[in-house]
């Protein structure tokens, strides 16, 4: 039997966060915040934490720095229940970090990557990252230390009977390189949002990338934040949509999507029913500062779970 649910290979960092800052921010000016958040980031960890919250057994393979910010990190995705044992410590390196600058629905993010850049195929023991009925990675661009090697990686895991999925998220370098093509060869589910999507298939038209796209994957899903998801699964097509809330926070939303539609994947529900538990998971996350400090908390995540995933009379699977 698999020793974890979900195996994810990811950067492990933190997220601080600026709330009410003037919507102009003018060089050499002191702008003022109303409030700070500093709490775990990075899509890969946001994606461990919350699925782990959500009563999954997670292994997670990282490196991080000789810092206290990498000891917070580690700390901090061990305490949902996350197996961190094979997170990598390296010397004479700092762990990356996040300073985000949300500006009503959008936001700035200034990202130094540190050790997401020094993680190698070295770092990693396959027969852990294996030892899992899934492979989840995260954040595919800003991993340049493993991107030569995904191929190989997601490869393998399809030949050691794992399914596996896939979230590219943003490419700093606005390159898009056509190698991400060769890696979906082996990827079960491809999670992009839809400008994502866009910059893959080299349209920006949705459709066609949602198209194009349909044809490298068994499933496709295209997060379009508060207009819902499309999944696609061959020919078939599914819309499914978020419960409305009123929002605090978007940082992390679509890494605890993911985190719910994979949640129920691998309990081997329809697209449909996965859809629509990604919608929920990514708005209960919004309902908090941060993208796990809505799931960290047990007694929140617990009723609003119980209030937009369960049909009366219907059993708990998270």
């Amino acid at each position: 039997m698999p020793n974890f649910d979900v195996s994810v290979i990811g950067e492990l960092n933190l997220d601080i966060i600026f709330y009410g800052l003037p919507q102009e921010l003018v060089l050499e000016r002191e702008h003022l915040a109303n409030d700070l958040s500093i709490t775990l980031g990075s899509s890969s960890a946001i994606f461990g934490h919350n699925l782990a919250s959500l009563g999954n057994k997670v292994g997670f393979s990282s490196c991080i720095g000789a810092d206290p910010f990498g000891e917070i990190c580690v700390k901090r995705l061990g305490e949902s229940g996350v197996d961190v044992s094979k997170v990598r410590r390296l010397a004479n390196k700092t762990t990356g970090l996040s300073v985000l600058l949300p500006q009503r629905k959008q936001r700035y993010i200034l990202t130094y990557p540190g050790t997401m850049y020094d993680m190698s195929f070295r770092d990693l023991e396959l027969s852990y990252v294996f030892s899992a009925k899934h492979l989840h990675v995260s954040s595919y661009f800003l991993q340049k230390g493993l991107r030569p090697h995904f191929i190989e990686i997601f490869r393998k895991a399809k030949e050691a009977g794992l399914s596996t999925s896939l979230d590219t998220n943003d490419d700093p370098e606005n390159r898009w390189s056509s190698d991400i093509g060769l890696v979906l060869k082996y990827v079960d589910i491809f999670l992009p949002n839809e400008r994502e999507a866009c910059k893959i298939a080299g349209t920006e038209d949705i459709e066609k990338a949602t198209e194009a796209l349909a044809q490298k994957v068994p499933i496709l899903v295209v997060k379009r934040g508060a207009q819902g998801a499309i999944a696609r699964a061959g020919k078939d097509k599914f819309v499914g949509f978020p419960p409305i809330v009123d929002p605090v926070d978007p940082v992390g939303a679509g890494d605890s999507f993911d985190a719910g539609f994979i949640h129920q994947y691998i309990r081997g529900a329809q697209v449909e029913d996965c859809l629509k538990f990604g919608n929920i998971a990514g708005a209960l996350s919004v309902t908090k500062a941060g993208g796990t400090e809505a799931f960290r908390d047990s007694k929140h995540r617990a009723a609003f779970l119980q209030k937009h995933a369960l049909p009366a009379g219907a059993r708990k699977t998270f």
